[in-house]
Parts: C-alpha cells; structure tokens; sequence
C-alpha cells in the first residue's frame, strides 16, 4: 500500500476531542471544607445565642416584676377592704372582661396585668406570690424563678410590699439578698 492510494484529506483529530471534560460543579474535598467551617461558626454562634436568650428572658422578669408590683399597689388602692392580693390570677382577667377598658374588673379580676402574666408563667420564669392570711392584706411578697436554672434564666428575682426588687445569682431569691441596681 502506497501513500498514493490514501485518501487526500484526512480529517484531522483535534486535540482537546481526547481530554476529559471539565465537571462544573464542587468536589468532595470543597463541600466537606465548607460544612467544617458553618459547624465551626455554628459552635460559636450558638452559646452566645443561648446566652443573649437567658439575658432577655431576666430582663423580661425584671420587667414582669415591677409589673406586679404596680398592679398590687394599685390593687390594694382599689380594694382597700382586701389589701394586696395573694393570687397572680386576681390582677389579671378573662380577656373579654379585660378588653373593655377594664370596666368589667373587680377585686376576683382586676384586669391589671396580662392573662400570661396571671398565669404565672412568662418568659422562662415562674411567678409566685405569697404572704400571711389577714384582712385587709398588708403585705405580699413575690418570687420570680427562671423554669430551668442555666437554661430560661439564671437569677432569680424576690420583691414585697416595700417594692424593693432583689436578685441571687443561684435562681432562688429572699429577702436578704442584694437589690438590683
């Protein structure tokens, strides 16, 4: 066989018909880095998170403490022949007594506080009030304890008749503790 007897033109083999394809897209060793990376940011981010929730849920207590406080005062003000109230649920009310302006309230609902609030449970912290047996009332005190000690809160919260709010560090306030500043 001659080169004469070969066809004239060969169609010519271009080079990059034989490379591999570039894959658009990322590799395994890409994705593995960036989920590395959001677990680390995650690993930070999330504690302070949790931190910044137990901050806000305290402050909320605070704020429902002083709450009460005014709705007592203004309680035993109302109902001179009662005093202070014993019972969260006596401040608070049925939403539809209450959603009038507060012209259905009486001594039993008083609709001086919210329904979650009377509830005695709000934002991670559970409200109790107490004091003796008397007619009328002189004198309550309050306790304001976070659900779960180092999860809903860290401090607890203490405050009677005199309005003075105290706090301890372990979740449990009385009457010997340090006032809030």
């Amino acid at each position: 066989m001659s080169i004469s007897n070969c066809p004239a033109s060969l169609p010519k083999i271009k080079r990059r018909d034989f490379e591999l394809k570039k894959q658009k897209g990322f590799s395994l060793i890409e994705l593995l880095i960036v989920v590395a990376i959001i677990l680390i940011i995650a690993a930070i981010a999330i504690p302070n998170l949790l931190r910044s929730r137990m901050a806000a849920n305290e402050a909320s207590a605070v704020g429902s403490v002083r709450t009460i406080n005014t709705a007592e005062v203004t309680y035993s003000s109302a109902y001179p022949d009662v005093g202070f109230t014993l019972t969260l649920s006596r401040l608070g009310g049925p939403t539809g007594t209450c959603a009038t302006g507060g012209s259905g309230a009486t001594s039993t609902q008083a609709c001086l506080i919210d329904n979650v609030l009377g509830a005695g449970t709000k934002s991670g912290y559970t409200f109790v009030l107490s004091g003796t047996a008397a007619t009328p009332q002189t004198t309550f005190t309050l306790k304001a304890s976070p659900v779960t000690v180092g999860s809903s809160g860290q401090r607890g919260f203490y405050t009677d008749h005199t309005g003075v709010i105290r706090y301890n560090q372990s979740g449990s306030a009385t009457s010997t503790d340090n006032p809030l500043q």
